[in-house]
Protein backbone atom coordinates (compact mmCIF):
# COMPACT_ATOMS: atom_id res chain seq x y z
CA UNK A 1 0.00 0.00 0.00
CA UNK A 2 1.87 3.13 -1.00
CA UNK A 3 2.45 6.08 1.62
CA UNK A 4 0.68 9.64 1.97
CA UNK A 5 2.49 12.23 -0.37
CA UNK A 6 4.59 14.41 1.21
CA UNK A 7 5.24 17.87 -0.04
CA UNK A 8 8.04 20.39 0.78
CA UNK A 9 8.95 23.66 -1.18
CA UNK A 10 12.47 25.14 -1.36
CA UNK A 11 13.49 28.55 -2.28
CA UNK A 12 17.11 28.90 -4.03
CA UNK A 13 18.79 32.12 -4.63
CA UNK A 14 18.24 33.81 -8.11
CA UNK A 15 14.73 33.25 -8.01
CA UNK A 16 14.48 29.32 -8.33
CA UNK A 17 12.36 28.10 -6.42
CA UNK A 18 11.44 24.18 -6.28
CA UNK A 19 8.55 21.91 -4.95
CA UNK A 20 9.04 18.33 -4.54
CA UNK A 21 6.78 15.57 -3.92
CA UNK A 22 7.42 11.82 -3.14
CA UNK A 23 6.07 9.02 -1.66
CA UNK A 24 6.80 5.47 -1.08
CA UNK A 25 6.51 2.03 -3.73
CA UNK A 26 3.82 2.25 -5.86
CA UNK A 27 2.82 5.20 -5.44
CA UNK A 28 3.41 6.85 -8.61
CA UNK A 29 0.01 7.93 -9.27
CA UNK A 30 -0.76 9.18 -6.73
CA UNK A 31 2.67 11.65 -7.07
CA UNK A 32 1.84 12.26 -10.48
CA UNK A 33 -1.65 13.08 -10.04
CA UNK A 34 -0.56 16.53 -8.54
CA UNK A 35 1.37 17.40 -11.26
CA UNK A 36 1.11 20.92 -12.13
CA UNK A 37 0.94 21.63 -15.97
CA UNK A 38 3.57 23.51 -18.08
CA UNK A 39 7.06 24.05 -18.61
CA UNK A 40 9.06 20.81 -19.78
CA UNK A 41 8.51 17.34 -17.98
CA UNK A 42 10.70 14.88 -18.15
CA UNK A 43 10.78 11.07 -16.21
CA UNK A 44 14.28 9.87 -14.93
CA UNK A 45 12.97 7.15 -13.71
CA UNK A 46 14.43 4.26 -15.70
CA UNK A 47 18.13 5.76 -14.57
CA UNK A 48 17.18 3.74 -11.71
CA UNK A 49 15.49 0.37 -13.28
CA UNK A 50 12.79 -1.00 -15.24
CA UNK A 51 9.59 -0.01 -14.07
CA UNK A 52 10.11 2.66 -11.94
CA UNK A 53 6.26 3.31 -11.25
CA UNK A 54 6.76 0.11 -8.56
CA UNK A 55 9.44 2.18 -7.42
CA UNK A 56 9.30 5.18 -4.49
CA UNK A 57 8.68 8.19 -6.66
CA UNK A 58 9.57 11.70 -6.32
CA UNK A 59 8.70 14.68 -8.77
CA UNK A 60 10.60 18.07 -8.54
CA UNK A 61 8.87 21.26 -10.28
CA UNK A 62 11.18 23.98 -10.63
CA UNK A 63 10.22 27.83 -11.17
CA UNK A 64 13.18 29.85 -12.46
CA UNK A 65 13.70 33.29 -13.97
CA UNK A 66 14.14 31.63 -17.38
CA UNK A 67 10.96 29.45 -16.61
CA UNK A 68 9.31 25.83 -15.53
CA UNK A 69 10.41 22.85 -15.45
CA UNK A 70 9.19 19.41 -13.98
CA UNK A 71 11.53 16.14 -13.45
CA UNK A 72 10.22 12.72 -12.24
CA UNK A 73 12.81 10.52 -10.79
CA UNK A 74 13.06 7.07 -8.94
CA UNK A 75 14.23 5.08 -5.76
CA UNK A 76 14.83 2.00 -4.67
CA UNK A 77 14.36 2.55 -1.41
CA UNK A 78 12.00 5.12 0.83
CA UNK A 79 13.88 8.65 0.83
CA UNK A 80 13.12 12.41 1.18
CA UNK A 81 14.33 14.18 -1.79
CA UNK A 82 16.32 16.83 -0.65
CA UNK A 83 19.27 19.39 -2.64
CA UNK A 84 21.03 22.46 -3.19
CA UNK A 85 21.62 24.79 -5.21
CA UNK A 86 25.40 25.00 -6.43
CA UNK A 87 25.47 29.19 -7.87
CA UNK A 88 28.82 28.89 -9.10
CA UNK A 89 28.05 26.13 -11.52
CA UNK A 90 23.87 26.82 -12.07
CA UNK A 91 23.38 23.20 -11.43
CA UNK A 92 20.35 22.09 -8.86
CA UNK A 93 21.45 19.17 -6.92
CA UNK A 94 19.63 16.43 -5.85
CA UNK A 95 19.90 14.00 -3.73
CA UNK A 96 17.18 10.33 -3.49
CA UNK A 97 17.73 7.43 -2.47
CA UNK A 98 20.99 6.30 -3.81
CA UNK A 99 21.29 8.65 -6.60
CA UNK A 100 22.13 12.10 -7.02
CA UNK A 101 21.01 14.38 -9.76
CA UNK A 102 22.69 17.54 -11.27
CA UNK A 103 20.12 19.74 -13.80
CA UNK A 104 20.72 23.39 -14.81
CA UNK A 105 19.03 25.49 -12.90
CA UNK A 106 17.32 27.02 -15.52
CA UNK A 107 15.74 25.02 -17.86
CA UNK A 108 15.97 21.43 -16.42
CA UNK A 109 18.39 19.83 -18.86
CA UNK A 110 20.02 16.66 -16.56
CA UNK A 111 23.57 17.30 -17.16
CA UNK A 112 24.27 14.08 -14.87
CA UNK A 113 23.80 11.85 -12.63
CA UNK A 114 25.89 8.99 -9.91
CA UNK A 115 24.66 6.16 -8.56
CA UNK A 116 26.39 5.49 -4.77
CA UNK A 117 27.28 2.15 -3.34
CA UNK A 118 25.20 2.96 -0.07
CA UNK A 119 21.88 5.35 0.14
CA UNK A 120 22.71 8.89 -0.05
CA UNK A 121 22.52 10.69 3.16
CA UNK A 122 22.98 14.30 2.32
CA UNK A 123 24.66 16.51 -0.49
CA UNK A 124 26.53 19.71 0.75
CA UNK A 125 28.38 22.57 -0.98
CA UNK A 126 30.23 25.70 -0.71
CA UNK A 127 31.35 28.71 -2.97
CA UNK A 128 35.01 27.86 -1.51
CA UNK A 129 34.68 24.68 -2.82
CA UNK A 130 35.36 23.80 -6.34
CA UNK A 131 33.16 20.42 -6.09
CA UNK A 132 29.83 19.43 -4.00
CA UNK A 133 30.26 16.79 -0.98
CA UNK A 134 28.09 13.18 -0.93
CA UNK A 135 27.73 12.05 2.37
CA UNK A 136 26.65 8.30 1.92
CA UNK A 137 26.01 6.09 4.72
CA UNK A 138 29.60 3.90 4.22
CA UNK A 139 31.25 6.71 1.91
CA UNK A 140 31.96 10.57 1.70
CA UNK A 141 32.91 11.34 -2.55
CA UNK A 142 33.73 14.34 -4.28
CA UNK A 143 31.65 15.27 -7.47
CA UNK A 144 33.06 17.38 -9.40
CA UNK A 145 31.37 19.64 -11.97
CA UNK A 146 31.13 16.81 -14.84
CA UNK A 147 29.79 14.37 -12.71
CA UNK A 148 33.32 12.74 -11.67
CA UNK A 149 34.44 11.74 -8.59
CA UNK A 150 37.15 13.69 -7.23
CA UNK A 151 38.58 11.79 -4.21
CA UNK A 152 36.50 9.12 -2.32
CA UNK A 153 36.68 8.07 1.83
CA UNK A 154 35.12 4.55 2.93
CA UNK A 155 33.96 4.37 6.58
CA UNK A 156 34.08 1.33 8.84
CA UNK A 157 30.41 2.50 10.45
CA UNK A 158 27.50 3.86 8.80
CA UNK A 159 27.30 7.95 8.54
CA UNK A 160 24.32 9.05 10.34
CA UNK A 161 25.12 13.34 10.13
CA UNK A 162 27.36 15.37 8.28
CA UNK A 163 27.71 18.88 8.03
CA UNK A 164 30.44 21.71 7.07
CA UNK A 165 31.65 23.17 10.31
CA UNK A 166 34.40 25.85 10.53
CA UNK A 167 36.10 24.92 7.01
CA UNK A 168 35.83 20.96 8.23
CA UNK A 169 33.69 18.08 7.21
CA UNK A 170 32.31 16.87 10.48
CA UNK A 171 30.73 13.39 10.49
CA UNK A 172 29.07 11.73 13.00
CA UNK A 173 28.75 7.66 12.51
CA UNK A 174 25.71 5.65 13.62
CA UNK A 175 27.53 4.68 17.11
CA UNK A 176 28.59 8.59 17.97
CA UNK A 177 31.82 8.69 17.21
CA UNK A 178 32.83 12.13 15.07
CA UNK A 179 35.13 12.78 12.42
CA UNK A 180 36.63 15.93 10.88
CA UNK A 181 37.75 15.90 7.48
CA UNK A 182 39.23 18.57 4.89
CA UNK A 183 36.00 19.33 2.52
CA UNK A 184 39.01 19.95 0.02
CA UNK A 185 40.81 16.69 -0.22
CA UNK A 186 39.13 14.29 1.92
CA UNK A 187 41.89 13.83 4.33
CA UNK A 188 41.50 13.50 7.92
CA UNK A 189 41.48 17.10 9.90
CA UNK A 190 42.83 18.11 13.01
Amino acid sequence: MPTDVQHAVIGFPGGIRASLRWTGSGGAAAVFALTETGGTLEDHGLLVGSDPDRRCRAEMRVESPAGIWTARLASTISDAPAGLYWDTEGLLILKYGFHVYAFDARVGTLRWHHRSASPIVVVLGSSRLAHILVQAEIETFALEPTGEVGWRVAHSDVVAEAELVGGRLVLTSFAGEIRALDPATGRGAH
